[in-house]
């Protein structure tokens, strides 16, 4: 207690630099699942990416992050084992380490254009710390046990689901006589069901920290409203779109890819945002627990507001990472995987923000990269499975098994530097 009396300053401090720079890698290394598609099947140039992504990106994090934010800083270890209340400096020192180890890891995977998992690297942080540090019994198995099917089960889902969005699409639009004319007529109504599943979050879950309380009925008339307004949108957007017949000649989808092409800009915000909700909760839930210990003296709360500032910095420093070193990684999904076009891109993005919206809604923490992976996995195997580069897939499920392991060493080595040297 009176380390933490001595050095709380300190303490909070280093909790709003380490936060920071974990941020700052959630932006470098996943702006990749959020944008990825986007400029690999060239809907989007970088740059423009990158000014959707900004906006986006800060919007979901500081509006719909908070759920999985108590997830992550609540769910992993048990804040009211003996150890950490008799010693809850021991909490402080653990949070610091896992976000220094984390973020120290994303670097140095961004460095080398690995696309890992972000909610991999904290988690796998948390528990190295605590098990090496504390004690295994502080480690709640069983929510680790519901995280870790998560990481099967969502990029499953979300493939499963871009598995059907492209198959509806060549249904309704690429297998017709008339690609063009049926593109105009049935894209707008995906657009309802990412403006109405973007919506939802937002109000049920987003807002609720921020002090408004939608009953269940309010949130589903104005997120039907948005839906709607995005689809009027979408129809408007698409009468400047002409079908180009010398193209068409060349490449007989090249005007629908055009209307998929201007749709992209909508399914990018949407990913954004999805993005921003959800992994912010990678960079921030530690800095909430060490800001709560810190402000309480040393006082463990099971239940805890989350300060607003906290998301504000959090969303700040991954529209930072994103612009100063997201390039690095933005390849790899957007063009190794499998060949997109705006249609197949489409596809993917739609069904990967469905489901990260849906997941940090219920405070799921998915990780973003299986996800738009499982996605863009479920779009080529649309196609065949001869469409996916297996040797790319396959280095990229080695980095996903190396996050884990790294990000708990280096947890466990920056632990004892900083328990050495506040003694």
């Amino acid at each position: 207690m009176s380390i933490i009396a001595e050095y709380g300053f300190v303490l909070l401090g280093l909790a709003c630099i380490f936060g920071f720079f974990m941020a700052w890698g959630v932006g470098a290394n996943d702006v990749a699942n959020a944008m990825g598609t986007s400029v690999g099947s060239k809907a989007l140039t970088i740059r423009q990416a990158i000014i959707i992504a900004v906006i986006l990106e800060f919007a979901g994090a500081y509006l719909a992050g908070g759920s999985v934010t108590s997830t992550i800083r609540k769910g992993i270890i048990d804040p009211t084992m003996p150890q950490l209340i008799e010693h809850p400096e021991l909490l402080v020192y653990g949070m610091l380490a896992a976000l220094l180890a984390a973020g120290t890891w994303l670097m140095v995977a961004t460095h080398y254009g690995w696309p890992v998992s972000t909610t991999h690297s904290i988690i796998g942080a948390i528990i190295g710390f605590a098990v090496a540090g504390i004690g295994a019994d502080v480690v709640q198995w069983g929510s680790i046990s519901f995280i870790a099917c998560s990481w099967i089960f969502s990029p499953m889902i979300s493939g499963l689901m871009a598995f059907c969005v492209f198959h509806s699409v060549q249904r309704l639009i690429l297998d017709t006589e008339d690609p063009f004319s049926n593109a105009k007529r049935y894209v707008p109504f995906y657009m309802f069901l990412m403006g109405f599943m973007m919506s939802m979050v937002t109000l049920t879950k987003g807002l609720s920290h921020l002090g408004f309380d939608f009953s269940t009925f309010d949130s589903i008339a104005i997120a039907t409203f948005t839906g709607f307004l995005l689809t009027i949108i979408g129809r408007l957007s698409l009468r400047r779109i002409h079908r180009d017949l010398a193209a068409d000649a060349t490449f007989h989808f090249s005007s629908v890819e055009k209307v998929f092409g201007s749709m992209m800009v909508f399914t990018a915000c949407a990913m954004a945002f999805a993005h921003g909700s959800n992994d912010v909760a990678n960079a921030v839930g530690p800095l909430a627990a060490v800001v709560n210990v810190v402000e309480r003296g040393g006082e463990i709360c099971a239940n805890s507001v989350m300060p607003s500032w906290v998301l504000l910095l959090g969303g700040a420093g991954i529209i930072t990472g994103l612009t100063t070193y997201g390039y690095r990684v933005m390849a790899t999904i957007g063009k190794h995987i499998t060949e997109l076009t705006p249609s197949r891109g489409f596809a993917a993005e739609l069904s990967a923000a469905t489901t990260v919206v849906i997941a940090s809604g219920i405070g799921f923490p998915i990780s973003t990269t299986h996800t738009l992976v499982g996605a863009v996995l479920g779009v080529g195997l649309a196609r065949g499975i001869g469409a996916l580069n297996l040797q790319v897939i396959g280095t990229i499920f080695m980095s996903w098994l190396v996050t884990l392991p790294a990000g708990a060493v280096l947890s466990l080595v920056f632990f004892y530097l900083l328990k050495t040297s506040f003694g």
